[in-house]
């Protein structure tokens, strides 16, 4: 389930479109702010018995992150590790390490998420506001594999961005948990909404 979370991390993609370049300082390299920053996953069931069993939200904290504005590219790593299930406190610990176990996102064997933008397209303007859109493509690494990831993301100011994006697991190899005999099944696409800040 968790290994959704992962794909968050995308959110930082956004980061390398010129017109957010020419707000920032001249300095070149700008970090993200990962104390003010945040992605959060959301994993949902299905199946026949889906309405007795729990969605999952999922805390994934971002490690670093960084703007180059000389080469219009971000890039940001998430420990797999350090990422937290919301669920009541009685099913959060077993529900944790499902996400981290072999089934999912493995994170002995995988213990960094990544991603790095390539590119990105002006979207307009979000309806009734002010605030930027734009349409962002970039590499996400998880589970061993490197995937095209797209973001939707909205600049509120120079150095402030949300976001949000739809992951499947199976592309990236991890085969969708299944309990009570599949009668409830994780879905395999996997939604994260992100808030970044720059320093």
């Amino acid at each position: 389930m968790g290994k959704v979370a992962s794909l968050v991390c995308a959110v930082a993609v956004f980061f390398g479109q010129s017109g957010w370049a020419a707000a920032t300082d001249q300095a070149g390299l700008h970090s993200i702010d990962v104390k003010h920053s945040w992605i959060k996953v959301y994993v949902f069931k299905e199946g026949l018995f889906a309405f007795a069993s729990d969605n999952h939200e999922v805390d994934v904290p971002i490690a670093s992150g960084s703007f180059d504005q000389k080469t219009n590219s971000v890039q940001l790593t998430v420990g797999a590790a350090k990422m937290h299930v919301l669920d009541p406190p009685s099913r959060r610990d077993k529900v944790r390490a499902n996400m981290l176990g072999p089934q999912v996102l493995d994170a002995a064997k995988y213990p960094t998420i990544s991603y790095r933008s390539t590119a990105i397209r002006d979207a307009g303007f979000v309806k009734g506001g002010g605030a930027k859109l734009w349409a962002v493509e970039g590499d996400l690494t998880l589970h061993g594999e490197t995937h095209p990831i797209p973001l939707s993301v909205e600049r509120l100011d120079a150095t402030h961005f949300t976001g949000s994006a739809v992951i499947k697991q199976s592309a990236f190899g991890i085969k969708p948990l299944r309990v009570a005999g599949g009668t409830v099944r994780v879905k395999d696409d996997v939604h994260l909404i992100f808030d970044v800040r720059l320093e």
